[in-house]
This record gives C-alpha cells, sequence and structure tokens, in this order.
C-alpha cells in the first residue's frame, strides 16, 4: 500500500504541473504570433513590392487594355519593322540605337520613340530618353551611364502615326552583349 500511496501522489503532482503549464503555452504562442506578424509587417514596409511597368504603364491599365495593345502591335508590325541595333550596354557610355523601317524597307524618320531604361526590382534609377537623333530611320539617343551594374529592362514605345508597338529587352551590363527578347 505504501508503493500505492507514492504513486498516487506522483499522479496527484503531474496532473497539478499539466494544469500549470497550458495558460502559459497558450500564453506565449498568442505574443510568438503577435510578433511573428509584427515583423512580417515591418518588413513587408521596408521592402515594398514594385509595381509591373511592362507596357511602360502600371499593369492595371495594362491589363485593362491588353486587347488593344496587341491588336495595335499586330497592326504595326503589319506595316513597320523595327530593331535594336545597340551592339553592347555596360554601366559606361551605353549608346541606345533603333532602325524604323517599312516593309518594303525605305527608312521611317518621323517615328515616335520613347525610351526607359529600368531595374526590374526597382524603379529607383529609371532613366527616360526622349528625342534621340534620327538619320535615315535610325534612332539614336545620347550616351548614358547607367547607376548601377546588373540586369536592366530596356522598354520601348514606338508610333508612327496612329500605330503604336511596346518593344522590351532585359539586358546586363555583367553580358554586355546579351539581350533577351
Amino acid at each position: 500500500m505504501y508503493e500505492g500511496a507514492s504513486l498516487e501522489k506522483e499522479r496527484q503532482k503531474v496532473n497539478k504541473n499539466a494544469g500549470k503549464k497550458w495558460p502559459w503555452i497558450i500564453g506565449l504562442s498568442i505574443v510568438g504570433v503577435i510578433g511573428f506578424s509584427v515583423a512580417t509587417v515591418k518588413v513587408a514596409i521596408s521592402n515594398p513590392v514594385e509595381l509591373s511597368d511592362y507596357g511602360m504603364q502600371s499593369y492595371h491599365a495594362y491589363d485593362d487594355n491588353v486587347n488593344n495593345i496587341i491588336s495595335a502591335k499586330i497592326a504595326f508590325d503589319q506595316n513597320y519593322t523595327i530593331a535594336f541595333l545597340t551592339p553592347q550596354i555596360s554601366e559606361k557610355k551605353s549608346v541606345i540605337v533603333y532602325q524604323v523601317q517599312d516593309k518594303s524597307g525605305k527608312a521611317i524618320d518621323n517615328a515616335k520613340i520613347e525610351v526607359v531604361l529600368t531595374r526590374p526590382d526597382t524603379a529607383k534609377f529609371d532613366l527616360n530618353l526622349t528625342q534621340p537623333n534620327v538619320s535615315k530611320g535610325t534612332y539614336t539617343f545620347n550616351a548614358i551611364d547607367l547607376p548601377k551594374i546588373g540586369r536592366w529592362d530596356i522598354l520601348a514605345k514606338v508610333a508612327i502615326g496612329d500605330k503604336q508597338r511596346y518593344y522590351n529587352l532585359k539586358a546586363d551590363t555583367r553580358y554586355p552583349t546579351t539581350f533577351e527578347f
């Protein structure tokens, strides 16, 4: 009987301790969840999501007008060709060059070309290029220095009369002669 009484006392001790642990565990869990939530919000505020600028407009506007943009590209491509002639892109003295011709090969000198060089991760370093030098369908923008090495998106909007299209490329200054269409 002596052993039985001893076991009974141990059981009661275990049961008393178990009842005291759960409120602490639940309380610490709640505090942990709140702490992780606050940390998540702080990280999100200090690292904001960049909006896509594909097509040189917000993705909402692009999505709303995607059918018109695709139709405009098809109409443009039926009448004109555009070629990216820049041999390489580097962080110093990069010159952006496009050539615009009609389908018969005749140079087009009256196109309006807007170019934006942007980083895929932030819009902080965007460079807007306007007013190129035009000669025989070749549009040459002044040399630029890129503020950072690495990946760059070269976004262009080409308009001739009522026809327009977007021409987007990806480049990397670490591989200056490689472009992704």
